[in-house]
Order: C-alpha cells, then sequence, then structure tokens
C-alpha cells in the first residue's frame, strides 16, 4: 500500500495516493506543486469522507499528471472492465490476512451455490463475525435451502475501471442458518440491513474453510 493508505480508505484517497506513488513523488513535493499543504494532503489521502473543492482537486490532478475524473472514478456507472488493461499491470495473490482485510468491513458479496440451473451466485448484503461471513436473507428463497450443501462460497471483489485495478476474494467453506437465541441475538447486532427490504428473517452463517484472493495493481513507473 502507498504511503498513509489503508484497505479501507476511500477510493479517491487511494487514487491520489497511488498516482502521485507513479509520479515518485514525496507528500509533500506532490503538495507543493498543486499548492496545499501536505497535511490537507494527508487528509484527502486518509480520510474515510474526504471532499475536496473542484478547484483543490484541479490543482492536484495537474499536480500528479492527470484529471480530475481520473482521481474522482468518474464513469463508475457503466459496467467495470471499458478501460481496459493497462501496460504496467501486475497481478499479486493475496494473503489470507489481506483476504481478510479487505472483506471485512462487510458490504455487499455475492452467495454462490449449486441449484438445478447449475452454479447460481445471489448479491446479499453481509458482515463478518471472526472468521464466518453472515448474511440475511428470506427463509424462503434458494438460498437458504442451499445451506444443506456441504460446500457453498461467498465471493466479494472490486474494480476500479478508472485506474485498471481491482481485487477479488473467494470464502469457501459451509453454511449454516443460525437458529439459536443467543446467536441471533450476537448476530443481529451487526446491523445488517438487505438493501432489497422486505423482513428476510434467517440468518446465514458461512464458516470459512478455504479463503483466496487476487489484487491487480498497477507498478509505478519512475
Amino acid at each position: 500500500m502507498s504511503e498513509g493508505s489503508n484497505v479501507g480508505g476511500t477510493d479517491l484517497g487511494r487514487r491520489i495516493a497511488e498516482q502521485r506513488a507513479r509520479t515518485g513523488l514525496s507528500r509533500e513535493d506532490a503538495a507543493a506543486l498543486a499548492g496545499m499543504a501536505p497535511d490537507y494532503l494527508a487528509y484527502l489521502e486518509t480520510n474515510p469522507t474526504p471532499d475536496p473543492s473542484r478547484g483543490a482537486l484541479a490543482r492536484l490532478a495537474a499536480a500528479l499528471g492527470t484529471t480530475p475524473d481520473a482521481l474522482s472514478g468518474a464513469g463508475l456507472a457503466a459496467p467495470p472492465g471499458q478501460h481496459g488493461a493497462e501496460e504496467h499491470a501486475a497481478l499479486e495473490v493475496l494473503t489470507q490476512e489481506e483476504c481478510w482485510a479487505y472483506i471485512r468491513p462487510g458490504g455487499v458479496g455475492r452467495f454462490l451455490y449449486n441449484a438445478d440451473r447449475g452454479p447460481v451466485a445471489v448479491p446479499v448484503n453481509y458482515a463478518t463475525l471472526l472468521d464466518t461471513v453472515i448474511f440475511r436473507t428470506d427463509d424462503r428463497t434458494a438460498a437458504a435451502g442451499s445451506v444443506s450443501q456441504p460446500r457453498v462460497s461467498f465471493d466479494v471483489d472490486h474494480i476500479d475501471d478508472v485506474l485498471s485495478e481491482g481485487w477479488s476474494v473467494l470464502v469457501s467453506g459451509s453454511a449454516t442458518i443460525i437458529t439459536r437465541p443467543d446467536d441471533r441475538r450476537a448476530v443481529a447486532e451487526l446491523n445488517i440491513e438487505p438493501w432489497p427490504g422486505g423482513e428476510r428473517n434467517a440468518f446465514v452463517r458461512l464458516t470459512s474453510e478455504e479463503i483466496t484472493g487476487r489484487r491487480i495493481r498497477l507498478r509505478a513507473v519512475r
């Protein structure tokens, strides 16, 4: 990771930090070129909710040899993969610790199981608890009925089309519906709120037996 960044940072902060690394500029040098204080640039790179003005973003983009749209991620509404591959991309294998670091904040992933039609991937909101993945579903859905399968998986990924970077993590193991009252109270505190709404009273726990991941990063060009 670049100076001052982490897997939990925003896309804007990560783009700024990684573009700065590719240009070979220190935070102090980049800030000087952009006419801003180094502490403010550090804020943009690391704060969970950076909110630069258009002028500040334009000056910073010029200092880093790119555009404001590239730093802010304009065009994210398009399907991923439109930007194409970059010449200096590198594929990295993630360690187990890195895999968990990427998915531990929770969000949206895909529950993978076998159905009559073949393999199925269902997007769900999820959270993590220790080395398990927890999500909610309607107890009448096929996803809830699939927990009896001996092997299921859960996929989480993220693609930054502007930078042609991304990562994916695959958790495989066994799933169960949580029924014990104490366990249900514990996972209820995770505050998993399914975007589709509805009751969705079945809490599913996927216990990891194997977790793997890959990441595409752009190498710095000096």
